[in-house]
């Protein structure tokens, strides 16, 4: 049983036809230094998104965050004016709201002696 390409590919337009198209939007965040002044505390409004649908990814310079409804798609990447301790990230997640701690990193400063005249 071969197909042609003309086939397979209206085949496979049928088969998205009938999935619901997503909405893509990016979610509200709101960044700012804790109180303690040694890491960001961090929130992402995704209201409707189960928990299960999250995937929250970070390093040292940024976050990226997924999550979806039936009909939205949330999607958003965002730098990170500080570097941050990624091994030390708490976050929870409740009613629509994912609150995320991270530490700053500890600056590591090469520095050498410089002698003056």
């Amino acid at each position: 049983m071969t197909e042609t390409k003309e086939e397979l590919v209206k085949t496979e337009t049928e088969e998205k036809e009938d999935k619901p198209v997503k909405l893509r939007a990016f979610p509200e965040i709101c960044a700012f230094t804790n109180e303690e002044g040694n890491g960001y505390d961090i929130e992402i409004y995704l209201p409707g998104v189960e928990k299960d649908t999250i995937e929250l990814k970070m390093n040292k310079d940024y976050i990226t965050i997924y999550g979806e409804t039936e009909t939205l798609k949330y999607i958003g990447s965002y730098n990170l004016c500080c570097p941050v301790d990624t091994k030390n990230i708490h976050s929870t997640y409740k009613e629509g709201l994912l609150k995320i701690h991270v530490p700053f990193k500890e600056p590591k400063l090469h520095t050498i002696e410089v002698k003056v005249e």
